[in-house]
């Protein structure tokens, strides 16, 4: 038994499709308060549909957080080569020409009306000519004109006079306006006022506001109320917010519902939303619909979400398109993902370019990704640079790698440092590192302290490590606790522990019940399929005694090949038996010659048979000297009368 140092690269996790597009950076998306500071423009009552010629007189810019004109075609400057070009131009010039009218009808009865002042406050508001619309936008909230006031409002709030822009919005919410409401409740949020922020933002979802209820939503998600913060985050999303059909994928997904989160993630990864194609692109994985993940993974990268980037390489490096894996992670990495670039840092590894693999380490580390200094530490110690990867152990560990921790007790074991090297197997294996605890085991075994050592196996077995619950078996069945002991080795043999199949095997068939039988044979099986010699043996006896001689000598060959003195014996008795002498002698002589005493005795016997002494009595010292007891005995006997027969 050996300690266990945790052993390959430390990356995480994935179409081979060509034609890529750059990976492009934009702005974090969906950031929870990235509409705070975009109060929205109202129009008047009258004169709702085109009343500063923009065609969203109504529309909230806050109702979309991210900014991206995905989320309404208005936004949309594209036509310039999609054919529409000469129909864009025209349509441009018309609406200038219309709002040109508007602004002079609009000036001429703004004296007198201030519901025209409002509306061409209003217009020049959008134009960006703030100081022309002030006057008129004061003028009618003045006079009681709701939309003057919200507009006014947000006159001030771009002018940085957020309180006085505070108060117009107030006014103009108790009034109903929708879009005011939901401005005071982000000026009210952002000044540490949640109730008075959450009375407004729900003022404002009440009347159909997408924006509020979103940002209710949030406001309610941010005071641990999820189940009120899922049902605006629903109104919102189906009202089209993508960002709101995001958070709702992920409330659903912390509640164990991805059934529930997929749809969502769909809808805002369809509206160009980049980490919820990331996150569809996931769940699609995860049902192993790696095409389907792939086209969500590359809209995610393409959209800027390097983590898309990183995992679409993994799709890839699994379909065995390592170069293609390689383009991707490296964009990943370029935009500043650790796990990419330590997977870079593998990749090269394995190709056996050190130089690169530890430049891409690096890279990783300097990412912020400590799973770079673990993987140098791996590096180092692969080539025999000892010092140099207990100095990379020791940064990683010392920032909370775990398995960097055990790799470095490991190292400090090895050297015979078991004081220096047990607190780090204990801090790697509170911090969850199944090898540090199994490790601990071995420590506490070795120093006689079982009791300890019991308890750090059950915590490694109980985490999935095979070794662990191995040990913990062969300790219950020497206590004599075998049925405590099948469960171990059920469990260890589970995880794919050979010699707990074989041993289970074992206790199995010393039961001797019947109806073990078929168990005892399917526990063989597996163990010897894994390579385990004695298990080989064992299959190819109990073959051999239901008279099964084809298995029986396929399963004596793969063991007599892979070293097993017992089945090379066992081998030549079945070809003996068959007729096959010759081949049966060279069994016999491989078998001896590892030690076997009865192939001795045998290969001595048969000599003697032919009247070749000399050889007889070469073949019988094996014998007695391998034993066991009562071959010995017999081949003393021999050896006595062929010394009388030799000095005849």
């Amino acid at each position: 038994m050996s300690v266990v140092a945790g052993g390959v690269a430390g990356v995480d996790q994935d179409d081979p499709q060509k034609g890529r597009l750059p990976l492009q950076r934009v702005p974090n998306e969906g950031a929870p308060a990235a509409d705070a500071t975009s109060p929205g423009l109202e129009a008047p009552a009258v004169d709702r549909t085109r009343a500063a010629g923009s065609g969203r007189a109504d529309n909230d810019p806050t109702d979309d957080p991210t900014g991206d004109p995905a989320d309404d075609p208005a936004d949309d400057p594209a036509g310039e080569n999609d054919g529409t070009a000469p129909y864009r131009t025209f349509e441009s010039a018309l609406e200038a020409q219309e709002e040109a009218a508007l602004e002079a009808r609009y000036r001429l009865a703004a004296e007198e009306d201030p519901q025209a002042g409002s509306l061409l406050g209003a217009l020049l508001l959008r134009r960006g000519d703030l100081d022309d619309a002030e006057p008129y936008l004061r003028r009618a909230a003045a006079s009681g004109i709701r939309a003057g006031a919200n507009n006014l409002g947000v006159l001030l709030h771009q002018r940085g006079h957020r309180e006085e822009a505070a108060q117009w919005w107030r006014t103009a919410a108790v009034a109903g306006s929708a879009p005011a409401a939901h401005a005071l409740g982000l000026h009210l949020r952002d000044h540490g006022d949640e109730p008075g922020s959450e009375y407004w933002l729900h003022q404002a979802a009440e009347q159909g506001h997408t924006g509020g209820a979103y940002a209710l939503a949030d406001l309610l998600e941010h005071r641990r109320d999820p189940d009120r913060a899922e049902r605006w985050f629903r109104t919102a999303a189906e009202a089209g917010h993508r960002e709101a059909a995001y958070r709702l994928g992920r409330l659903r997904e912390a509640a164990n519902d991805g059934d529930g989160a997929e749809p969502w993630y769909h809808q805002a990864a369809a509206r160009g939303h980049a980490r919820a194609a990331l996150r569809l692109g996931i769940h699609l994985e995860r049902r192993a619909d790696r095409e389907g993940a792939a086209r969500w993974y590359r809209q995610s990268a393409q959209g800027g979400e390097p983590r898309a980037a990183c995992a679409l390489g993994f799709l890839l490096r699994d379909a065995g398109d390592e170069v293609g894996a390689a383009d991707w992670w490296r964009e990943a990495a370029d935009a500043g993902d650790g796990n990419a670039a330590n997977a870079l840092g593998a990749l090269h590894a394995a190709w056996g370019e050190g130089e690169m693999a530890e430049q891409w380490y690096r890279t990783a580390l300097e990412a912020g990704d400590h799973n770079g200094a673990f993987n140098l530490g791996l590096l180092c110690a692969a080539d025999g640079r000892e010092a140099q990867a207990e100095q990379w152990y020791r940064r990683a560990a010392y920032a909370g790698h775990r398995e960097a921790s055990n790799a470095l007790a490991v190292m400090l074991l090895q050297r015979g440092d078991t004081p220096g090297a047990e607190p780090w197997f204990s801090k790697a294996a509170e911090a969850g590192s199944v090898d540090a605890a199994f490790n601990l085991g071995i420590l506490h075994a070795g120093r006689g302290e079982q009791h300890h050592a019991q308890e750090w196996y059950a915590r490694a077995a109980g985490q999935g490590h095979a070794e662990a619950a191995l040990q913990l078996a062969v300790a219950k069945e020497r206590r004599g606790d075998t049925d405590a002991a099948a469960v171990r080795y059920r469990q260890a043999a589970g995880r794919g522990s050979a010699e707990a199949a074989f041993r289970l095997g074992v206790l199995l068939e010393r039961g001797g019940s019947e109806r073990d039988s078929e168990d005892v044979d399917r526990w063989y099986g597996v163990a010897a399929e894994a390579g385990h010699n004695r298990a080989q043996v064992r299959v190819g006896v109990r073959a051999a005694e239901r008279g099964d001689t084809a298995t029986a000598e396929h399963w004596y060959r793969r063991a007599a090949e892979g070293g097993s003195r017992s089945a090379a014996f066992n081998l030549g008795l079945l070809l003996a038996r068959e007729g096959g002498e010759a081949e049966a002698m060279l069994w016999y002589t491989r078998a001896a010659d590892a030690g076997h005493g009865r192939a001795a005795l045998r290969l001595g016997l048969i000599a003697a048979g032919r009247g070749d002494l000399a050889t007889a009595r070469n073949w019988c010292e094996q014998a007695a000297q391998h034993g066991p007891g009562g071959v010995t005995e017999r081949a003393e006997r021999l050896l006595e009368a062929l010394r009388a027969d030799l000095s005849a």
